[in-house]
């Protein structure tokens, strides 16, 4: 008798709404996350046996699979999707023309006046640093629009944020009181002027 003659059925009862709830913690998850849990309640409910499980839960019997392979091995699968798609960053695509922006924008930077961080803010903005850098050579096929170029300056810690200089504190009482003080020391100190009649 072979495995597909063995009848499904699973050793731990589990009621509809219990297996109700596990499909929706499974459908919370994405990716490793989800076939480790999806593997574990195999393993749990169902022998390990993943056709069992996408009998009793309904999950793809495939994704159990790779899952319990996952668990056994203790190695994470990566699938096409997050190995092979996404668009690379435009540093990464440029990484010559980012290092330029990157002495172009050190070149204008200035520290916070306050030095309580350690931000770079700079009066560079998107637009200059690409036409700088259309000056300094580089071709439209190499340099980003106007918004990409503002992430990638604030991927590299500058922040397009406008200068402020240092500002004075605000008026304290004490500071009253000491201008109160040297007032009526000056009045005191001024001699009287009498006139002559």
């Amino acid at each position: 008798m072979g495995m597909h003659d063995a009848p499904l059925e699973y050793h731990q009862p589990l009621s509809p709404s219990q297996i109700a709830d596990l499909r929706l913690a499974a459908s919370q998850m994405t990716g490793a996350k989800r076939r480790a849990f999806e593997a574990e309640m195999a393993v749990k409910y169902c022998r390990g046996n993943p056709l069992l499980a996408e009998t009793v839960f309904g999950w793809g019997r495939r994704t159990i699979a790779v899952g319990l392979a996952e668990r056994r091995t203790g190695l994470r699968c990566l699938g096409a999707q997050a190995a092979c798609s996404g668009r690379k960053r435009w540093e990464e695509q440029h990484p010559e023309a980012a290092e330029a922006l990157g002495r172009l924008a050190e070149a204008h930077a200035q520290h916070d006046p306050t030095f309580r961080t350690t931000l770079a803010y700079t009066r560079l903005t998107a637009n200059a640093a690409l036409e700088a850098l259309r000056a300094q050579g580089y071709g439209a096929e190499q340099l980003p629009s106007p918004s990409t170029m503002a992430e990638g300056l604030n991927r590299l810690g500058f922040r397009l944020r406008k200068v402020v200089k240092a500002t004075p504190q605000k008026k304290l009482a004490e500071t009253d009181a000491i201008c109160a003080n040297i007032e009526k020391r000056t009045r005191r100190q001024r001699p009287r002027q009498t006139s002559n009649a």
